[in-house]
């Protein structure tokens, strides 16, 4: 059974315990977590280490990613950034849903950073690097999908997770029943349609009557959802004649079998070489001039049409 895809992105070092402690709870929710080392990523050997990562990263549901204050080792991927900032940067770009955990102490000294950004020389306490906090400043600028969280212990992002993903798993529920009455809805506004049009018709147009209910019911014709189930057909199938329902069948690899060829109770077959099986109908669908006959549901028999095995003795026919 499938299972969401955790991506835990951190540097390792600082916050191995924090990657344990997640990965545990993630298991412990029955989701799958990824992380490097444990061996969840699968790496090529002509490709770099990171380049697999970021693979991984594309392949995953959620990414999770921690910010501490170790920059970490430089992306040769993306000059620039570190391989956590690059994860980070992989996810946003293709568009995943991702929780950006940040220490506590990293982000209150964020605003020392913004109000000193100009003075090189400035050292700061809670990172090694200054460029986590340009990073930090980058995924505020973001549009979207760019919530930032602050964190003491493993216990805050694992409490946070469980409130957010319980929500959003609530939300899919929601989602799932209203698709469901979008569905009714819109059956009951095709039917409400289709009775607005005859009475709209029978209102301005008594004289023609009988050719409006004849175009309503050619229009919903039995034939067409049966031609399309025996031949695999996905789309709406619909033809008004002989002729075009053979051009169709046609360009969908079926020929028409000649008449001395067919079985005894057939009214017309048409071969398919490459699936090794012939349709068969039984049942008069055109009058004299190969126009449709109107049919409805009540008077439809699904046997009319059908696909059949050829014979392994003759091939099924010879196609006119």
């Amino acid at each position: 059974m499938a299972r969401p895809r955790i991506f835990i992105s951190s540097t390792f070092y600082d916050l191995r315990h924090v990657r344990q402690d997640l990965e545990r709870f993630v298991r412990e929710l029955g989701y799958e977590p990824v992380r490097n080392e444990t061996g969840a990523i699968p790496y090529d050997k002509s490709e770099k280490l990171e380049t697999a990562a970021y693979r991984e990263v594309e392949l995953c549901d959620i990414i999770v990613s921690i910010v501490g204050g170790r920059y970490g080792s430089e992306s040769r991927d993306d000059p620039g950034y570190s391989i956590s900032q690059a994860e980070l940067r992989r996810a946003l770009d293709q568009g995943i849903q991702v929780f950006i955990f940040i220490e506590k102490s990293v982000l209150a000294e964020f605003s020392t950073y913004q109000l000193n950004r100009n003075l090189a020389e400035l050292r700061y306490r809670f990172v090694d690097n200054p460029k986590i906090y340009e990073f930090i400043e980058q995924i505020y600028a973001l549009p979207q999908n760019n919530t930032i969280i602050g964190f003491e212990t493993s216990t805050d992002i694992i409490e946070y997770l469980r409130v957010q993903w319980a929500g959003l798993f609530q939300r899919f529920l929601q989602q799932q029943a209203r698709l469901a009455a979008v569905d009714l809805l819109n059956e009951m506004n095709t039917t409400a349609q289709t009775l607005r049009d005859l009475v709209t018709y029978f209102r301005e147009q008594r004289t023609s009557q009988d050719e409006a209910i004849r175009s309503i019911l050619l229009t919903n014709h039995p034939a067409f959802r049966r031609f399309a189930d025996v031949t695999g057909t996905t789309y709406r199938v619909f033809f008004t004649t002989e002729k075009e329902l053979n051009t169709w069948l046609k360009a969908r690899s079926w020929k028409p079998i000649s008449k001395n060829a067919m079985d005894s109770d057939s009214i017309a077959e048409w071969l398919n070489i490459q699936k090794g099986k012939y349709l068969k109908l039984t049942v008069r669908l055109f009058d004299s001039e190969g126009r449709l006959e109107v049919m409805t549901a009540d008077d439809w028999k699904p046997e009319w049409i059908q696909v059949l095995d050829l014979p392994e003795e003759d091939g099924g026919g010879t196609p006119s």
